[in-house]
């Protein structure tokens, strides 16, 4: 969810040799950071030994209040989320009111996905473990971006019209709307929905106070941050984006401080002071491969595997097992990392759209741990790779733009007639007409997806969503008919940068 499109990693210089850097050097490394990667707010906890040997902010929450950021500052940590929903099904599991290997139509009947064979078969583990079968982020759009009016129940519906691209269990392809089903599955077998489950089995054992399952449901909102994006190339607060029907999958509001507690739980077999939340035995079915990710190179960490566990990726570094998970928003994103043999945590939040920025943070701190000389100048590595990213995206963006530009300078229009109603099974209509002399997609479902329509070339027009901060506008590719009539509509993003949530790729619009 949530931009895990990322550019991912820092280092303020190279360090000598040391158990850990010192609370001084990770200031100036997080300074750095922030100024390098136009990153407003950043907060930090690292835990070694059972013991929280940093926690601290750095920045403001907001460009609009210019407040501080402390350890105690309420980030959305989005698809870290998902750990919490894995533990949570295993709780069930220890009270014996489910498997890892149940089939989820035991609990939601009117489960289906587009193969019959694999509505039988799916099971808890399948909700988890991002196998479905499903491409990247299938069917986001029904929470993505907010304003749509879509329901769990539509979501859980509709997942039998998402055409899978894959075989069954035989590729990795990272999914939310399965951890909404997971959600669902806590909440009919426990009989409380998930957000309570997270409150009542989690954060209330954990001594956590301020964090909450969603941000809606937090209490005080005194000390929370503002997402921040580019609009036309200025860096402002925007609106914060999420749907409360996907909790499950990335809801949860919290700070450094608070999932310290829940990053020592981790360390500590599952244990939470004097309260054994789950078993040690759950914690190693969590953090057990169950997925294998593709990996192209050992890299700087020579690393040898990687795969999903439970809510989890999983990998080596240095020869050392690395638990861990992004979580993106629109405007915020945060990282996790655990090596547990180190007994070593890492927690590092932004309020802005840098994977960069927490990678670099998080692999200095870590090479720190790791011993031998550091890698690399992480922020000066991720700052030459987001350059490039940007320079690809920006020449793809001034392309269309050009093209739009010379179009409406008098090339010929198409002949063919879009304007109409057009239909998708799982996402439904949307109309393009004429609005003020100007053509104009309107979703009906999804309110923010509306936005004027240029002529690109052949059959392709190009939609500007309205709302500028989505970072999203896309291709119309129509296909017509024997008369030369348009039939239908395919869409694709035009950067590279688009969120995978905006999915775009799984749109199959006929016209009614």
């Amino acid at each position: 969810m949530k931009r895990a499109f990322l550019v991912l990693c820092t280092l303020a210089m190279v360090l000598p040799v040391r158990a850990q850097l010192s609370s001084a050097e990770i200031d100036a490394l997080v300074n750095r950071t922030l100024k390098t990667f136009d990153v407003p707010g950043i907060a930090v906890c690292v835990i070694k030994d059972k013991k929280i040997v940093h926690a601290k902010g750095y920045g403001v929450r907001s460009l609009n209040t210019r407040q501080p950021v402390d350890e105690n500052t309420l980030f959305g940590i989005a698809s870290n989320s998902k750990a919490f929903t894995a533990a949570a099904l295993g709780m069930l599991k220890e009270e014996g009111k489910l498997t890892w290997d149940s089939k989820v139509t035991d609990f939601i009947p009117e489960f289906k996905m587009y193969d019959p064979y694999v509505t039988a078969e799916f099971t808890i583990r399948d909700l988890l473990t991002h196998r479905s079968g499903l491409g990247l982020g299938a069917g986001d759009l029904m929470f993505w971006p907010d304003e749509n009016n879509f329901t769990k129940e539509d979501i859980i519906h509709n997942l039998r019209y998402l055409k899978p691209v894959s075989s069954f269990r035989s590729k990795y392809d990272y999914d939310n709307l399965l951890y909404i089903v997971a959600g669902e599955v806590v909440k009919r077998v426990s009989g409380m929905p998930w957000e309570e489950f997270i409150r009542k089995r989690f954060f209330e054992p954990m001594g956590i106070r301020t964090a909450a399952p969603s941000f809606a449901l937090l209490k005080d909102k005194s000390n929370v941050i503002d997402p921040h994006f580019y609009v036309d190339g200025k860096l402002q607060v925007i609106r914060r984006d999420w749907s409360e029907n996907a909790n499950s999958a990335g809801g949860i509001y919290a700070s450094v401080s608070d999932m310290s507690k829940w990053m020592l739980t981790l360390l500590n077999g599952g244990k939470s002071g004097d309260k054994q939340l789950f078993s040690p035995g759950t914690l190693r079915e969590l953090w057990s491969p169950q997925t294998l990710l593709p990996l192209s190179s050992p890299g700087p960490y020579n690393t040898q595997f990687a795969a999903y566990g439970l809510g989890w990726v999983l990998n080596d570094v240095k020869g050392h097992k690395q638990v861990s998970h992004t979580g993106g928003l629109a405007g915020i994103v945060t990282q996790t990392i655990i090596i547990p043999d180190l007994d070593l945590a890492i927690l590092v939040y932004t309020n802005q759209q840098s994977g960069a920025a927490f990678n670099a943070i998080s692999n200095t701190i870590k090479d720190a741990y790791l011993g031998g000389k550091a890698n690399e100048d992480w922020v000066e590595f991720y700052r030459n790779r987001v350059s490039a990213a940007k320079k690809e995206a920006d020449e793809i963006l001034a392309k269309a733009d050009e093209e739009v530009r010379k179009n409406a300078s008098g090339v010929k229009a198409p002949s063919f007639e879009v304007k109409g109603v057009y239909a998708d099974p799982w996402f439904g209509e949307v109309e393009i007409a004429e609005k003020g002399g100007q053509l104009w997609f309107t979703s009906k479902r999804s309110a923010r997806l509306n936005g004027p329509m240029y002529y690109y070339k052949g059959n392709t027009y190009i939609v500007r969503w309205t709302d500028r901060s989505m970072d999203a506008d896309a291709y119309l590719v129509f296909s017509l008919d024997t008369e030369g009539a348009a039939r239908g509509i395919k869409v694709s993003a035009i950067s590279p940068l688009t969120d995978f949530s905006f999915d775009f790729q799984d749109l199959d619009l006929r016209k009614k």
